[in-house]
């Protein structure tokens, strides 16, 4: 068993869009993990309405389209966009 202590998670701003930030009631914040999934749960466990549009939604983390399992490094920007209608 080692002493060293794990690695801090990264920190990154969370941008919630549309039906996105209805569900979370905020704009944007501030949340830890190490991939998209990871601060997708967490997102999803403080504001458990974004539950139904988290399920649908497409995920950029710094402008580039990022499925949930891609790892995130300190200060990225993870947006969060609902499916949009129209065209």
């Amino acid at each position: 068993m080692s002493d060293t202590p794990a690695p801090a998670l990264p920190s990154v701003t969370v941008r919630y869009w549309a039906a996105a930030r209805e569900a979370a009631g905020v704009t944007d914040e501030r949340l830890e993990g190490a991939t998209v999934a990871d601060v997708v749960d967490r997102a999803v466990d403080a504001h458990p309405a974004l539950a139904r549009v988290a399920g649908v939604a497409t995920f950029l983390v710094d402008g580039r389209a990022a499925p949930r399992p891609t790892p995130l490094r300190e200060g990225a920007v993870l947006e969060v966009l609902p499916p949009f209608a129209g065209g």
